[in-house]
């Protein structure tokens, strides 16, 4: 999966040069050749070609193009010092630039970003990782998941805009409950 922050992705470009020929894509490192990316290129291409690409039932939006999604994650478990978990949390946010805010007590925390992910499952099961993938390196409290949100951009907005769900992520950074 590949992860873009809020907004980049709508920014637009062809990624191609103007010297190249029309239809002409640039392969870029670390993206695959059957990446969401790679088939929203090719459903372009049959655009072009008078084709239609095959689209999602539910908004019409290409069947593979990787979509935003608002993670909330909560943790807890044993208490542990303050100054480890703000120190973990600042480290996760390093090692995992797309994070937007984490707060956190001395047996609890909650992680808020967004994710890039083709539908809601994949969006889970990266969210689902972050934690334990990140445990070691960032040198986290053995805590465990407690909760998991997972809502689209669109869902994300309209809550905020009649006034349900969480306040927006900000400030951004690591602070304490």
């Amino acid at each position: 999966m590949q992860r873009v922050r809020p907004g980049a992705a709508s920014r637009g470009g062809t990624g191609g040069s103007p010297s190249r020929a029309a239809g002409e894509g640039r392969v870029l490192a670390g993206l695959t050749a059957g990446g969401p990316f790679a088939r929203a290129h090719a459903a372009g291409s049959a655009r072009q070609a008078g084709e239609e690409p095959e689209t999602s039932e539910a908004d019409g939006r290409p069947a593979d193009l990787a979509r935003l999604w608002h993670i909330t994650l909560r943790v807890c478990g044993t208490p542990a010092p303050l100054e480890e978990v703000r120190r973990g949390l600042e480290q996760l946010a390093h090692d995992h630039p797309f994070l937007l805010t984490s707060r956190y007590a001395d047996d609890h925390a909650e992680i808020r970003y967004w994710e890039e992910a083709r539908d809601l499952h994949d969006a889970a099961a990266v969210a689902l990782r972050l934690w334990g993938e990140h445990r070691r390196s960032a040198q986290l409290p053995p805590w465990e998941i407690v909760g998991l949100e997972v809502v689209d951009r669109d869902t994300y907005h309209q809550r905020l805009a009649e006034g349900y769900g969480p306040p927006p992520a900000t400030p951004v950074g690591v602070h304490p409950f």
